[in-house]
């Protein structure tokens, strides 16, 4: 078992006046970017293994808390309780979620991600991505989106590696229920696995204009992620219902605007 960064089911920061200099944003960026640089390094050495992602995730979820974020977990159990490998699937709002999702998960399973082209493609956070050997989709035709997720998840699934999952098509602020895709469900029908649904509310950390990955920091909003019970994926349009019923709920009462 790797290290475990969290106790109990549930986590909320505790508040402390951790100066002006740590909250810094700009010294937040410095520091997120040397992060980065080891990491590359690491992945390029052919070195960048499980522990050193959650290390560096976990890393940068201290960095937050120093900015003045402020954390609400829940379900932690939910995970420990895992004994096979699961599809997680979330909603997508910001860069946060896929910098501190390794620390949530990776403690107690090995995991990847199912990412857009261009990421793996970028230059400098690149290697991290294919060192992890994600799932890598185009975004520009589902179809065959579908077969990529379903060769590769089926394949990395019998590995006994599990898969994190956005099926939004991109990071939003506000929840449209028919832009999130069915297809973690479809993979978890075909493979057997169950889906984990997440909940999120990461607006701490905005989409920025010019960078979409390194907008501001929005003080005024606490960040609330809640782990589900595992769903079984027998039939993936009842799956779907569920983990929808799982994040709508939870969404309206952190204060996301919901589409109907």
């Amino acid at each position: 078992m790797r290290k475990q960064y969290f106790e109990g089911n549930t986590y909320k920061t505790q508040i402390k006046n951790r100066g002006w200099l740590k909250k810094s944003r700009f010294i937040f960026i410095l520091r997120f970017f040397g992060i980065v640089i080891r990491s590359r390094r690491l992945a390029l050495d052919g070195k960048f293994n499980m522990d050193e992602f959650s290390r560096s995730s976990f890393d940068i979820f201290r960095m937050l808390e120093d900015s003045g974020a402020v954390f609400n977990i829940e379900g932690f159990d939910n995970i420990r309780s895992l004994d096979e490998p699961v599809i997680f699937i979330s909603n997508h709002m910001s860069t946060m979620e896929t910098q501190i999702f390794p620390c949530l998960i990776v403690p107690f399973m090995d995991v990847t991600f199912v990412v857009k082209e261009s990421l793996v493609n970028f230059p400098f956070f690149g290697p991290i991505m294919r060192s992890r050997d994600p799932i890598v989709v185009s975004r520009k035709n589902s179809r065959e989106d579908l077969l990529v997720v379903m060769r590769e998840g089926a394949t990395i699934l019998n590995s006994g590696k599990s898969i994190i999952i956005f099926p939004q098509s991109t990071r939003k602020e506000y929840f449209n229920p028919s832009e999130f895709n069915s297809l973690g469900v479809k993979l978890a029908e075909k493979t057997g696995v169950r889906v984990v649904p997440l909940a999120i509310k990461t607006d701490y950390w905005r989409n920025g204009k010019m960078i979409k990955d390194l907008g501001p920091f929005d003080r005024k909003q606490q960040v609330h992620i809640e782990i589900g019970r595992p769903i079984s994926a027998e039939k993936a349009k009842s799956a779907h219902k569920e983990v929808l019923d799982f994040i709508l709920p939870r969404l309206k009462k952190w204060g996301v605007e919901v589409m109907d």
